[in-house]
């Protein structure tokens, strides 16, 4: 094994480590979230949201991030958005 297939190994076990740990971490917030304020519009009718689609807003929104910072070490890495893809 070379030493940069090493370091990517270890670089995806924490990056999955990571993400299970965010992710039980935004279903506890989410679930706090929405035992405290329901949703209300303008004629005061109760309106829920699954915590399903709030879970997977976030966790979209969490894994857009992590693109992004990947994108942009991709690039001052190397010079290119994606690396080896002139």
């Amino acid at each position: 094994m070379t030493p940069l297939s090493g370091f990517l190994a270890v670089m995806v076990f924490f990056t999955a480590i990571l993400v299970a740990y965010l992710t039980k971490q935004f279903q506890n917030e989410n679930s706090n979230y929405l035992s405290i304020n329901p949703m209300k519009n303008a004629n005061t009718k109760v309106k829920t949201i699954e915590k399903e689609k709030i879970v997977a807003e976030t966790l979209n929104g969490r894994f857009a991030m992590i693109g992004l910072i990947a994108a942009v070490g991709a690039y001052l890495t190397t010079g290119q958005i994606i690396p080896g893809f002139v």
